[in-house]
């Protein structure tokens, strides 16, 4: 049984082993180079290394042919990292160069063969010197901090356009490189600092290695976008971040000078103590460094004068297309206009297209919502909703202008919408034609007149003439006109009656109108001092019990609260002006809500807008 249990034991260890060493090599074979300085004089020697990682069995090069410059492999290296369970190696082969003579030299890329795979190294360039009183040496006692820290972090500015227009959006790129060594930790991300201009929110949009002056970096790449808000000659940045890095710590004695590529000493690489590796770390420091980067110089130029009517500061370049739905309505419907406009430019300033014809219309605010197509919002679609209704027969919806500037062609462009054919019914009725006035100089038209009979006026005529009625000697009481005019009192005295009778039945159901009216106000101020109405319900319970509060106030007029509008309800309770323009700004606000789409009506309205627009309801007094 004891030998079994081994046996399985030692089994599981060797499924362990063999998984770990598939785990080891299963990502991709990659081959880095460095030198342990970028800067050497003749007869000082200068140490490259060659790593490969992710491979077992590889054939590195055996000898470096570069004209004055030796040359020689000096030894192989091995490294064993494990982290989570998951054990990784490395190859490192050592080559010690020895210069010749002073000049730049190239190292052109070296081939290693892993297997059936080609990797190749990167390009590495050095500096020769005549001597060693020209080399770089003299910098070894600067302060190792400062100078490691130059080498290991950088920050870059990129700003495509030199220069731009007021309001014109720019994008904007900041790039922040890290030695991967350094196992770098952003502490405060990028902001570019400087005045003239806003800056939009940072997108982080990729990561990427990328080998520069032979060194690899991890280099972090930041999306933003800035708008000048004055003309005028300026410096856009520099970009400022904080970091920790971590960094040797100095040693307590010195040591003797490492031909290694990592010496601690070396001013190109802080990494050149061999014990640096330490996954424990015991010779590293976590320290904490600001990044600045270059500013960048930057022109802006003012707009061209006299801008069109429906500019509203869009800088770009953008199309336009638009729809009316429906398209068979009656006086006074709603129509609603979408407008959608799509581009590249500053939407922050894209506002609504306008009618350019508004006579016989009447007009709702707008609503939009934007859809931005990148990271930091330049490219998009934005799209407006418009609640239009005609007052008269129409049969097109009125022309919609939107108008911005072009940074390329430097000039102003106006789109127009298309006719949109619609069909209006009803509408006022025809009035009547005036007569016609005659012209002075004019004959006059003819008229036709009847011929008068003319009587004669004589003695003898108006003794022969027979009355027209036979005159009666009966009684007054017995004639029948004496009966047919006591009807005229009698039926006047009914109409009274009945005058009386009908007056009483408008008094009640007046009273009743009032005493519903004030019930239904009572009911709409509970309601408006509740707390989870949507905008939409609240804004037009509002709206309503303005307009109930003001067929109460009316008095004697008999007013119907559907007919109540701004004007007046103001008129009704003799409101001042900042009352009568917050009243109008209430109605509006309940049109807008009710035609320009559900989409307006969600969310909460906020406790300051709720007691706003209970307190100007509670004020209202005829």
């Amino acid at each position: 049984m004891y030998r079994v249990r081994l046996s399985a034991i030692v089994l599981l260890a060797a499924l362990i082993a063999f998984a770990g060493s598939d785990a080891a090599f299963a990502d991709s074979p990659s081959v880095t180079a460095v030198l342990s300085n970028s800067e050497a004089a003749i007869g000082e020697t200068v140490q490259l290394q060659i790593k490969l990682s992710g491979a077992r069995d590889a054939r590195p090069p055996e000898n470096i042919s570069v004209d004055g410059l030796e040359i020689h492999a000096t030894g192989t290296s091995r490294q064993f990292e494990m982290r989570n369970f998951t054990t990784t190696s490395s190859v490192t082969y050592n080559y010690t160069i020895l210069p010749l003579k002073a000049g730049r030299f190239t190292i052109p890329p070296q081939t290693i063969r892993v297997g059936s795979q080609l990797l190749r190294t990167p390009e590495l360039r050095l500096n020769v010197a005549d001597s060693a009183a020209g080399s770089s040496s003299s910098g070894a006692g600067q302060n190792a901090q400062s100078v490691g820290t130059g080498k290991l972090i950088f920050a870059e500015l990129v700003v495509p356009k030199k220069s731009a227009y007021v309001g014109e959006i720019v994008p904007v790129q900041i790039r922040l490189g890290f030695d991967p060594r350094a196992r770098p930790r952003l502490i405060e991300p990028p902001e570019i600092t400087g005045q003239g201009f806003t800056a939009q929110k940072l997108q982080e949009s990729g990561e990427n290695s990328e080998t520069i002056s032979a060194r690899t970096y991890e280099v972090v790449t930041f999306k933003t976008a800035i708008a000048a808000a004055r003309a005028g000659k300026f410096e856009v940045g520099p970009v400022k971040a904080k970091a920790q890095v971590l960094m040797p710590r100095r040693p307590s004695s010195p040591r003797s000078r490492s031909r290694s590529p990592f010496d601690l000493f070396n001013q190109d690489d802080p990494f050149s103590d061999p014990f640096f590796s330490n996954p424990f770390g015991q010779l590293a420091e976590r320290r904490e460094v600001e990044i600045n980067s270059e500013p960048v110089a930057f022109e802006v130029k003012p707009l061209p004068q006299k801008a069109p009517p429906s500019f509203s500061g869009a800088i770009g370049n953008f199309t336009m297309a638009t729809e009316a739905k429906p398209n068979s309505v009656q006086v006074g419907d709603p129509i609603t206009v979408t407008a959608t406009i799509t581009g590249r430019g500053n939407f922050d300033r894209v506002n609504a297209p306008v009618l350019e014809d508004e006579q016989g219309w009447h007009k709702y605010p707008p609503s939009s919502k934007f859809k931005q197509d990148d990271d930091v919002g330049i490219s998009g679609t934005k799209t407006f909703e418009m609640v239009i209704s005609p007052n008269e027969k129409k049969q097109n919806v009125p022309v919609m202008a939107f108008s911005y500037f072009d940074p390329v062609k430097e000039q102003y462009v106006t789109l127009r919408s298309e006719p949109i054919a619609i069909t209006v019914q009803g509408g006022a009725a025809t009035t009547p034609s005036a007569p016609v006035a005659e012209r002075p100089g004019s004959p006059a038209p003819a008229t036709a007149a009847a011929p008068a009979t003319t009587k004669p006026q004589d003695i003898l005529y108006q003794l022969t003439e027979r009355p027209k009625a036979a005159q009666s000697f009966a009684p007054l009481y017995a004639r029948q006109a004496f009966w047919t005019a006591q009807l005229i009192p009698l039926l006047a005295l009914i109409g009274f009656i009945g005058w009386k009778i009908r007056q009483a039945r408008i008094d009640n159901r007046e009273a009743r109108r009032i005493a519903a009216l004030q019930h239904e106000a009572a009911e709409l101020m509970r309601k408006l001092h509740r707390s989870d109405a949507s905008p939409r319900e609240y804004f037009a319970e509002a709206s309503r019990v303005v307009r109930v509060k003001a067929a109460l106030a009316a008095g004697g007029r008999r007013i119907d609260p559907n007919m109540v509008d701004v004007d007046t309800a103001a008129d009704t309770f003799r409101l001042n002006g900042d009352s009568r323009e917050r009243l109008r700004r209430l109605f509006e606000q309940s049109d807008e809500l009710q035609y320009s789409g559900a989409h307006n009506g969600s969310g909460k309205i906020s406790p300051e807008n709720r007691r706003d627009v209970l307190e100007l309801i509670e004020n209202l007094r005829a």
